[in-house]
């Protein structure tokens, strides 16, 4: 099955993890500053790399999961997607080396992997 060169990229973050405890510890104006760096600098990404970025995604809200048991709230480390086009799984992966939701946001990793289908047809 072909990938198309097409990847998708979830940021996951453990919003109990020492980062995020850090990140809550900081007063409201500490944040205001962090946040206006981290913001500067994902606009400053997504300019660089907005010839390979085919979906800009975007956060993630809170998970219900629906199962055979019914609807239920979770919490899962989903935190921000992104869709994005490359050469290799590899140079996919590479795209997001020191990207600011983990440089500067509290964001622990990203997992990057292939759309095995591509991308429906609008």
């Amino acid at each position: 099955m072909s990938t198309d060169g097409t990847y998708l990229a979830v940021f996951l973050s453990n919003k109990m993890s020492p980062r995020w405890r850090a990140w809550y510890a900081m007063s409201d104006d500490e944040r205001r500053a962090k946040d206006e760096e981290g913001f500067s600098a994902l606009r400053a990404w997504d300019e660089k790399h907005r010839d390979v970025i085919v979906y800009e995604g975007g956060p993630l809200g809170k998970t219900k999961r629906t199962s055979p048991d019914g609807v239920a709230d979770v919490v899962n480390e989903l935190t921000v997607f992104v869709v994005v086009r490359a050469p290799s799984h590899e140079a996919a992966a590479k795209l997001f080396e020191n990207h600011p939701h983990f440089t500067i946001f509290p964001c622990d990793a990203v997992d990057v992997m292939p759309l095995l289908s591509g991308l429906p047809k609008a």
